[in-house]
């Protein structure tokens, strides 16, 4: 069994876990991860259910999920032309960390801010 983080605690550019971090660590990537995971979304779709992203970077993150594997975008020949994005069975597994993480931040969310408003207060 190969261990989950380098014994010797770096974190190499080719490291696995350094990869993972990498695609959970842009703010939108698990966002529109998450979006997705009740089935495919149109571009508009998603940001009207995601808020607060905008289109150029909406289709930057599109771009970026489906460059690693974790989304796939269908097009439909239509009149006009439709467009959606789905999760990938590979994106589906990042849901549970994602989640995960989420419940993390619900859970201790508060005491974050509280620790950044004592620091806050300490600066000034």
């Amino acid at each position: 069994m190969t261990e989950m983080f380098p014994a010797n605690g770096d974190y190499l550019a080719d490291c696995r876990a350094r990869l993972a971090f990498d695609l959970v660590a842009n703010t939108w990537n698990p966002v529109v991860l998450w979006a997705l995971r009740g089935g495919p979304l149109r571009p508009v779709d998603l940001r009207q259910r995601i808020g607060g992203i905008r289109t150029k970077v909406l289709a930057e993150t599109l771009r970026r999920l489906q460059y690693n594997g974790l989304i796939a975008r269908c097009s439909y020949r239509e009149a006009p032309p439709r467009v959606e994005y789905r999760l990938t069975e590979l994106g589906e597994s990042l849901l549970g960390p994602i989640g995960a993480l989420g419940e993390w931040g619900f859970r201790h969310g508060d005491a974050v801010m509280a620790a950044q408003e004592a620091e806050d207060a300490r600066a000034s």
